[in-house]
């Protein structure tokens, strides 16, 4: 009898958890949910914007379906646009800011994580500190001195902010991962006649790999558009990134919107196809260099 009692007090509680637990499975779904519309509607909303015609868009109905698809929106963006010119140019500059981002803030994040020294500690404050330095701020003080130096209206005077800029972050994350790392490894490679760069390159790089990605594709998407330092600091046609391609097609007295459109969606093109490709890297990166440390 008192086993029957039991039991019987035991189902309601076993409903109720289903119920909160199925309530709070459904909740997470509709946030889940929104968040998805509130990320893909704007893609999905420019390439619709970038088939349709000037009269379409002026209409000023945005959620209407184009009449006609005009493909040649696309071409126009391409030829009209020097779209190969400055996606050439945007990688150039991309990949030189990547390499010199790797290097430098892994060397420096092994330095800080793994050297027992006085400054330590300071030289990583330093770092966070660059980390809250506005880049609109810095503009004037680097135009003064990139002139002064000769190197305005050249790749160089945007690189070289650019790996400012980002260094500090990529230290951050990669030192975070780089203090969990066991010295016992270390010490066996110190035991076997191993040196400090070798330590560096066979054990700790390798190791790393996961943050070194995150670093990779968050600088790529930061530096890929970029605009503001690129339109000060370069004025050069041949030398212009991506982002200035949309001013091809505004003219004095005419606007072409729908080319416009086709030039920011091949834009961004490169950035979500690395994004969905390398997504998993990232938040196994990121979750590497916070949750371990």
């Amino acid at each position: 009898m008192k086993t029957d009692v039991q039991a019987a007090a035991v189902k309601p509680n076993i409903k109720t958890g289903r119920r909160v637990y199925g309530l709070g499975k459904a909740l997470i779904y509709l946030v889940l949910s929104i968040l998805f519309v509130t990320q893909v509607y704007p893609l999905l909303w420019l390439f619709l914007y970038s088939l349709k015609t000037n009269e379409e868009i002026l209409s000023g109905k945005f959620f209407a379906l184009p009449a006609k698809f005009q493909w040649h929106n696309f071409h126009d963006a391409v030829q009209s646009g020097n779209y190969f010119e400055y996606l050439k140019n945007s990688i150039f500059v991309t990949l030189v800011t990547m390499i010199c981002v790797l290097l430098l803030s892994s060397l420096a994040a092994f330095a800080i994580s793994r050297f027992r020294w006085k400054y330590g500690q300071a030289v990583m404050v330093i770092f966070l500190v660059g980390m809250m330095i506005p880049m609109q701020a810095t503009l004037l003080p680097l135009m003064i001195m990139f002139k002064h130096i000769h190197i305005l209206n050249t790749h160089l005077s945007i690189i070289l902010p650019y790996i400012a800029f980002q260094t500090p972050v990529s230290v951050f994350i990669l030192s975070g991962f780089m203090k969990t790392i066991p010295h016992e490894i270390e010490e066996s490679a110190v035991i076997d006649g191993a040196g400090i760069f070798r330590i560096f390159r066979s054990i700790i790089l390798p190791v790393s790999i996961p943050p070194m990605m995150t670093v990779c594709i968050l600088t790529f998407i930061n530096i890929w558009n970029e605009y503001i330092m690129a339109a000060t600091f370069i004025s050069k046609e041949q030398l212009k990134t991506l982002p200035f391609g949309v001013y091809s097609f505004v003219s004095q007295y005419s606007v072409n919107y729908g080319a416009i459109g086709a030039f920011l969606v091949l834009g961004a093109l490169p950035v979500i196809i690395i994004y969905f490709l390398l997504a998993d890297k990232i938040t196994k990166g990121m979750v590497a260099g916070a949750v371990k440390g």
